[in-house]
């Protein structure tokens, strides 16, 4: 059990039962903490409302939305939500403690993903989105920074995500420039959001990944580049089948996009053809 936490310190105003240990950072509208759980005697990660924003409509209703969504999923590579109390003061909800780097610190520390790592992660966000799909929600903030690397890679943040009906009303930006699809960018000119919007931002994930860096460079003065240039072409080292694939999911008409189970069809045979692992001159593989 660790030490229990300085009772002056921010993490002591966590619900009861719930220890902070360290201060994970957070979003706008929340903080985000490492605790102990003494009812499950095991680390779980908090996210809790900002304090300053108890009043606020909004940052409440993004809250509630969260807790409504993960409360409908169940897979293996989408975090899981433990326990909530969306009738706090400061609603919060007490999630799966996922022990393993972003996939953007990542990249960050290593350069590009290599096969062996990359499919298997195609693999596990098409099967996550799929997922979040059938039960008619889309997540529309997919990106490095909401994967946490692990057996299986996880899927995290699921605070913008909405219904179907909802996303294809919005007529206003939503997500992370970077990873937003054109219709994300603008949804009036270029719209409705819908499925097709969370495989884009898969293939740009996945083209950071692949790569090292993202597939357009976003400057102040173009934030959205993805909507007047095509993205820069991957490099040779990328098998050519997984460039086709990211590719395709960047496609600028969301018609062109391949479906989650068209990229699992397309990434599942691709895996199979690595060759297998080897160990004192045993294959690994039976």
């Amino acid at each position: 059990m660790p030490q229990n936490p300085d009772p002056e310190a921010p993490a002591a105003q966590l619900p009861p039962g719930l220890l902070g240990i360290a201060e994970l950072g957070g979003g706008l509208h929340h903080e985000v903490w490492l605790a102990y759980d003494e009812t499950r005697l095991a680390p779980v990660v908090v996210k809790v409302l900002r304090a300053e924003l108890v009043d606020d409509a909004d940052a409440i209703a993004g809250t509630l939305r969260e807790i409504e969504v993960l409360s409908q999923l169940a897979h293996p590579s989408i975090v899981r939500l433990y326990d909530y109390d969306d009738e706090a003061e400061r609603p919060y909800l007490v999630l799966e403690h996922l022990d393993g780097p972003t996939l953007s610190a990542l990249i960050f520390r290593d350069g590009p993903v290599q096969l062996h790592q990359l499919l298997p992660l195609a693999l596990e966000l098409a099967g996550s989105i799929h997922h979040l799909h059938s039960r008619g929600l889309v997540h529309l903030d997919v990106k490095p920074s909401n994967v946490i690397m692990g057996a299986p890679a996880k899927l995290i943040d699921l605070s913008l995500a909405l219904d179907f009906e909802t996303a294809a009303s919005l007529d206003q930006p939503v997500g992370s420039d970077e990873y937003m699809p054109p219709e994300q960018c603008d949804p009036v000119a270029h719209g409705p959001i819908g499925p097709a919007s969370d495989v884009w931002s898969i293939g740009a994930s996945l083209y950071r990944a692949a790569v090292g860096h993202r597939a357009w460079r976003f400057t102040a003065e173009d934030r959205w580049p993805q909507l007047t240039t095509a993205p820069a072409p991957m490099p040779d080292f990328v098998p050519a089948p997984v460039r086709d694939l990211v590719m395709d999911c960047l496609a600028f008409d969301p018609a062109d996009r391949p479906s989650t189970t068209e990229l699992v069809e397309r990434i599942e045979p691709l895996l199979a053809s690595l060759p297998a692992a080897r160990l004192s001159g045993f294959s690994l593989r039976r």
